[in-house]
């Protein structure tokens, strides 16, 4: 896949993609919430630090170099 296609393709998917994933990953905190009662903070924070680096890495290849000129 040439530059000017990951560039397009990663610009699609932190403007669609990742307000979408955020949605999801608050969504399943809320029902961790519903489901298991309210859990400590730092239990929280490692979900939330956990699905953050979980949305990345299929992407990882998309992004590298992105920066750079063609």
């Amino acid at each position: 896949m040439d530059l000017k296609t990951r560039k397009r393709l990663s610009i699609l998917v932190l403007v669609l993609g990742l307000p979408a994933y955020i949605i999801v990953a608050v969504t399943l905190v809320n029902w961790l919430d519903a489901r298991f009662g309210r859990q400590p903070i730092w239990i929280e924070l490692l979900v939330y630090i956990g699905l953050g680096i979980i949305w990345i890495l299929p992407l990882k290849r998309l992004f590298t170099g992105i920066g750079r000129d063609e």
